[in-house]
């Protein structure tokens, strides 16, 4: 499926912006899973002072803001031919052992909400089926709602909320499946929307290592394993890890933030 996207971040502020730099994971890489057949970023108010690949493998900017200015724009827009695997990426590794998936975040630490969760997966029976058991029980005991998690709450704050978003169920998802014994990260990246051009945000999902499999990925939020109508941006062990913008700046200015978002076939 070739997906065409248009992601555009437009930060203004109340008074002029003397330094600012943002850590920019915006840029997918081909995979089995995708081919990247042309990807651009554009910086309004700032300039990219260097691009590198991290210890995951994400594609990484480092973005300077103008000084003086007060307004910043990034916008990442391409086309990506996307495959339907049913979520299975593979045996596809990098840099960072598996034993780095299956440590502990401060958004990820289980509690006992958590530990319950990870009781239904199985290391000597269907795993896989296990995990797909997993993922409805969370979706049951937390359904996908806004407005009452923040990108602050951890898996085990969702869970007594009782509800959350893609963020949320990503982490859920990890920290149960880590308690379990199982390497898991965390997944940001595009989904594409049957009859919804314009979108509110990014997606994110989790992906498990499974011994026979490789990586596989589940989407909690929507219940099913990612395909054609998914593409990965970056990965970490958390949000934190693999989010799309973060940054630092100097001085005592508010910041107010737009995001424009449209995934298309």
């Amino acid at each position: 499926m070739q997906l065409q996207i248009t992601h555009t971040t437009h930060y203004r502020y109340d008074r002029p912006v003397d330094y600012a730099l943002q850590r920019v994971h915006l840029r997918p890489l081909s995979s089995v899973l995708q081919d990247v057949t042309s990807w651009d970023v554009a910086v309004g108010g700032g300039k990219i002072e260097a691009s590198y690949l991290d210890h995951y493998g994400n594609h990484t900017d480092l973005i300077s803001i103008t000084p003086g200015t007060e307004s910043l724009s990034l916008t990442a827009s391409g086309t990506v031919n996307s495959l339907n695997s049913s979520g299975v990426l593979g045996k596809v590794y990098g840099r960072l052992p598996l034993w780095h998936y299956l440590q502990e975040t401060a958004l990820t630490i289980p509690g006992p909400r958590v530990k319950d969760l990870a009781k239904l997966v199985s290391k000597t029976g269907d795993t896989l089926s296990s995990l797909h058991t997993l993922s409805a029980a969370l979706l049951k005991v937390a359904p996908y709602k806004t407005g009452k998690t923040d990108g602050d709450t951890t898996a085990e704050d969702a869970l007594g909320i009782g509800c959350g978003v893609c963020q949320d169920h990503a982490h859920i998802f990890a920290a149960a499946v880590r308690q379990a014994g199982f390497p898991a990260r965390y997944v940001s990246g595009y989904l594409m929307i049957n009859d919804q051009v314009d979108q509110d945000a990014s997606h994110a999902w989790a992906e498990v290592h499974v011994d026979d499999l490789g990586w596989v990925g589940f989407d909690v939020s929507n219940g099913v394993a990612p395909d054609e109508k998914y593409v990965r941006i970056a990965i970490g062990r958390d949000a934190r890890d693999a989010a799309p913008i973060t940054g630092l700046r100097l001085g005592a200015s508010d910041e107010s933030m737009v995001v424009s978002l449209q995934v298309q076939q």
